[in-house]
């Protein structure tokens, strides 16, 4: 861990509040996303917390989707931006690896536009076959939260 800094799964330690205002305004991936979705995205995933020692004021965020059993999806990965340089996004993402390493997933996913080399560092590659991978988008909803 970083010195200064510890890690916790706790949701009582969560600031949402926090989380969202990062995420909404400074989160490439997450741009307006709205509290209420934020919300409910926290209340439906493992969520990781970086808190400073001194002041217990979260200073990063990620999130895990995951059965517990076979799979998981590692998202909304962010550092505040006081806190970026001193290696805190990767003691994130290697908690979540070393939490997540005993429930004997296949596998963990994610996505980056620009963080490649944190994630390799951690053991993360890119995929063997994504050829074998699919999606399916759905068109973005208005603003209002209804379907076009």
């Amino acid at each position: 861990m970083i010195d200064g800094y510890e890690i916790s799964t706790d949701p009582a330690r969560l600031d949402p509040a926090r989380v969202h205002h990062w995420l909404s305004t400074d989160a490439y991936w997450a741009l307006g996303r709205t509290r209420e979705k934020q919300d409910h995205a926290i209340a439906g995933s493992l969520n990781f917390g970086a808190y400073d020692t001194a002041s217990g004021a979260q200073a990063a965020y990620a999130r895990v989707v995951t059965d517990h059993a076979t799979f998981a999806w590692l998202c909304d990965v962010y550092v505040d931006r006081a806190a970026r340089g001193k290696g805190l996004g990767s003691a994130l993402v290697t908690a979540v690896r070393d939490h997540l390493a005993p429930l004997g997933l296949r596998r963990i996913l994610l996505a980056t536009e620009d963080a490649h080399g944190v994630y390799e560092k951690i053991g993360f590659g890119p995929l063997d076959d994504p050829e074998h991978w699919m999606r399916l988008l759905f068109a973005r909803r208005q603003a209002t939260g209804a379907n076009p």
